[in-house]
């Protein structure tokens, strides 16, 4: 294996940032007091959570009084559907989303629909893209909730969101979105996009892991998710992660500042790499749409061969790679996303995502764009598919 990493797997996790260490690292040792407590080291860690949360609404456009702090995305997530679908049942049990969504929001739908609830599960264009007239249909008299993600977090594809909220908004519903993939990647403004609810994960921008946020507009109806203590204004119960929660505020802070500089520096590296790969390597397809999409997300499908293996030799070399979403890697079904994009279940198979990120370099690219001719020409020598492609 070569000394060398390249970590090309950004939409699975970021590497926390020196701001982040140093932010947390007071919270895992001196000041350790609980922010509920009235004297002088609880009031310590209280001043740190609000700090945090000023600097992440910031970063959002949100008031600081419309963010609450989660264990991650996933809760976040869970807390949107469950938590809205429960304080609005006099008004109804219908919810609306699409086929691909992130698991959490999958799972969290079908999870209810066997409670008693009804749940609608949109499709998408070839390119990923949901149909806004597609949820307009979909409401119905006992709607109370539409869910899309802002961006795949496997394909990259940005969904058309301020269009479906302003759909939602004229219905009477409450429009949520799992902005997992897009907050610190792309501008985010929950005024701007017209939201109710927005999903956060702390270490999808360079953050720590177990920590998150959701945003949640003032006078959205949502119960609490979880009980046992007024923390969170009542919203979620649990002593706070303080060192998490500070971590996420520097990270917050930092993706504010470098923002401007880091969209257009990175998409067009991935532009790079992407035209790179196309010219050295034939039957591959780009997944998703070829521009409304993640300015970090390269998502190929190379025909002929499995991406678990390209992956796998990737990996020999020091590039860190994946197949798609990092929480179904494992699974030995395509990926639900590529399904719903009409791909072939033998070509989603060999399908592999690249995403770049802050710390990505022109040397990382020149570097991937060595590696990987040679390791796709060897893989399909061996596929019994390439063969036959080349016989037949």
């Amino acid at each position: 294996m070569d000394d060398r990493t390249v970590y090309m797997d950004h939409a699975a996790t970021t590497p926390p940032i020196p701001e982040v260490a140093e932010a947390m690292r007071p919270y895992l040792a001196e000041r350790y007091g609980n922010p509920s407590a009235l004297y002088a080291i609880g009031r310590e860690s209280r001043a740190a959570v609000e700090d945090s949360r000023g600097k992440l609404a910031s970063l959002i456009g949100a008031s600081a009084d419309e963010v609450y702090f989660t264990s991650g995305g996933s809760e976040a997530d869970n807390m949107a559907l469950t938590g809205t679908m429960l304080a609005n049942e006099t008004k109804g049990r219908h919810l609306v989303t699409t086929v691909v969504e992130h698991h959490a929001v999958l799972e969290t739908a079908e999870f209810l629909a066997k409670h008693g609830y009804e749940a609608t599960f949109l499709g998408v264009d070839p390119q990923g893209l949901v149909d806004p007239e597609d949820v307009r249909r979909a409401i119905a008299p006992g709607t109370v909730l539409v869910s899309v993600m802002h961006a795949n977090n496997e394909v990259g594809t940005l969904e058309p969101i301020r269009e479906i909220a302003g759909i939602c908004r004229d219905a009477g519903v409450y429009f949520h979105t799992d902005a997992v993939q897009t907050v610190g990647n792309v501008p985010v403004d929950v005024v701007e996009l017209g939201v109710d609810m927005l999903s956060i994960s702390g270490h999808k921008l360079y953050g720590p892991k177990g920590v998150g946020a959701i945003y949640i507009r003032k006078g959205t109806r949502v119960d609490r998710f979880i009980h046992g203590g007024e923390q969170e204004r009542g919203m979620r119960a649990g002593t706070e992660n303080i060192g998490g929660i500070a971590g996420l505020g520097a990270a917050a802070e930092v993706a504010a500042r470098e923002l401007g500089s880091k969209v257009p520096r990175i998409a067009a590296l991935r532009d790079r790499l992407v035209e790179g790969i196309l010219a050295s390597i034939d039957d591959v397809v780009v997944n998703g749409h070829p521009t409304v999409r993640l300015p970090n997300n390269a998502h190929l499908r190379i025909r002929f061969i499995e991406g678990e293996a390209i992956c796998l030799q990737l990996d020999t070399v020091g590039i860190c790679a994946s197949t798609g979403s990092a929480c179904s890697s494992e699974a030995l079904e395509p990926s639900h996303v590529l399904v719903a994009l009409g791909v072939p279940a033998i070509e989603a198979h060999g399908s592999v995502r690249f995403s770049l990120g802050r710390g990505t370099t022109d040397e990382d690219i020149d570097y991937v764009l060595e590696k990987l001719p040679p390791i796709i020409a060897r893989l399909r020598s061996m596929s019994p598919l390439a063969r036959k492609r080349v016989t037949g």
